[in-house]
C-alpha cells in the first residue's frame, strides 16, 4: 500500500523540484562552453554508468531479461528525442520557457494512457484540464502581442525554440505511456533508467558528431553543469522519484511535481536575467492550471469534499 504525502516525501519533493529547475537553467548557462546535444550525450553516458554501477553493486538488483532489444530500446528512442529537442530548443529560446514548455507531458501522456489503457479513460473533468492547457498553449504561441512594448521581441527563432520546448514534452509524455503498456513497467526502476540512459548516449554522441556540435571548452563553469546533469538530476533525483512513486501516492507526487516550472521560471529569471512576457506569463498559467486538473483530479475532489463537509458544518 502507498502512502500519503508526509513530512519526508514533501521535503523531498521540494528539494527535486528546486533541482529539476535548475536543470535547464544548468545547460543554458554553458552553451558557449558545451554545445546542448554534446552535453546531453555526456550526461547520460555518465549516468547510465553510475546506474548499472549501483544497481548490480550496491543494490544487487535483478534486472529482467529481454528487455533491452525491445520496450526499452523504444523508450530509450522516445528519452532520446525528448533531450534532443530540449537541447535544440535551448539554443533559440529561454529556459524559463523550456521549463514551463516540458511540463506538458502530463497532458500527452494522459492522452496516450486514454487511448491503450481502459483503467486510464479520463474523464470530464480531465478533458476540461487537457482544454484549458491546450488553451494555454495557444495563448504561449499565438498571442505574444498581449505583452506590450514592454516585451521583448518574438522572433521565429524563438518561437521555433518554443515548439521544440513542446515537442519534448510530447517526447516525455509519450516514453511514459511506452513504459506503462510494456515490460518496463514490472521492471525495477533502475532497469528502466538505464535502457533510457544509454540509448540516449548512443544515440546523441554520434548525432552530435554528425551535426558538427561537438564543442567542448572545459570551463570550471561546464564542468559543474555537467556533473550537475548527470550526477544530481540524471542519477539521484530520477531514482529518489522513483523510490518516491514505490512507496507514496503517485497522484499526489504529480500534483507537487508541479513545483518545477515555477522554480525554473525563477531560475531563468534571476540568473540568467530572462524576461518572460505576459503573454507566456498567461499562457503557462492556463498551462499548469489545467495540468494540475489532469494529474490531480483525485486530490481536487477530496479538497472540494472537505469544503462542502465544512460549509455544511458551519
Amino acid at each position: 500500500m502507498r502512502k500519503p504525502i508526509d513530512g519526508l516525501a514533501a521535503t523531498l519533493m521540494v528539494v527535486l523540484c528546486v533541482a529539476w529547475g535548475l536543470q535547464q537553467v544548468a545547460i543554458k548557462a554553458v552553451v558557449a562552453d558545451v554545445s546542448p546535444v554534446l552535453q546531453a550525450a555526456l550526461r547520460s553516458g555518465a549516468a547510465a554508468l553510475l546506474v548499472w554501477l549501483f544497481s548490480h553493486l550496491v543494490a544487487r538488483e535483478r534486472w529482467l531479461p529481454g528487455i533491452a532489444l525491445r520496450s526499452g530500446l523504444v523508450a530509450g528512442i522516445l528519452f532520446a528525442l525528448e533531450f534532443l529537442f530540449i537541447a535544440e530548443g535551448l539554443r533559440r529560446t529561454n529556459a524559463s520557457h523550456m521549463a514551463v514548455l516540458i511540463y506538458t507531458a502530463p497532458m500527452f501522456a494522459a492522452i496516450g494512457l486514454h487511448l491503450r489503457i481502459p483503467d486510464e479513460r479520463l474523464t470530464l473533468l480531465q478533458w476540461m484540464g487537457i482544454g484549458l492547457a491546450f488553451f494555454g498553449v495557444a495563448v504561449t504561441f499565438l498571442a505574444p502581442a498581449i505583452g506590450g512594448a514592454d516585451a521583448n521581441p518574438v522572433s521565429p527563432d524563438s518561437l521555433l525554440g518554443d515548439l521544440l520546448g513542446l515537442c519534448a514534452g510530447a517526447a516525455w509524455g509519450l516514453t511514459t505511456v511506452a513504459i506503462r503498456v510494456s515490460r518496463l513497467s514490472e521492471a525495477p526502476p533502475s532497469q528502466t533508467l538505464f535502457c533510457q540512459l544509454a540509448v540516449a548516449f548512443i544515440a546523441l554522441l554520434p548525432f552530435s558528431f554528425a551535426t558538427g556540435e561537438t564543442h567542448f571548452h572545459g570551463t570550471p563553469l561546464a564542468w559543474a553543469s555537467l556533473a550537475f546533469q548527470a550526477i544530481v538530476i540524471s542519477f539521484v533525483s530520477y531514482l529518489t522519484w522513483f523510490w518516491l512513486l514505490r512507496r507514496y501516492l503517485a497522484a499526489k507526487l504529480g500534483v507537487l511535481s508541479f513545483m518545477t516550472p515555477l522554480f525554473g521560471v525563477a531560475f531563468g529569471i534571476v540568473l540568467l536575467h530572462e524576461r518572460v512576457s505576459i503573454a507566456f506569463a498567461v499562457g503557462s498559467a492556463f498551462v499548469l492550471t489545467g495540468l494540475l486538473v489532469v494529474n490531480g483530479q483525485g486530490w481536487l475532489r477530496q479538497v472540494f469534499a472537505r469544503a462542502a463537509r465544512s460549509a455544511g458544518t458551519s
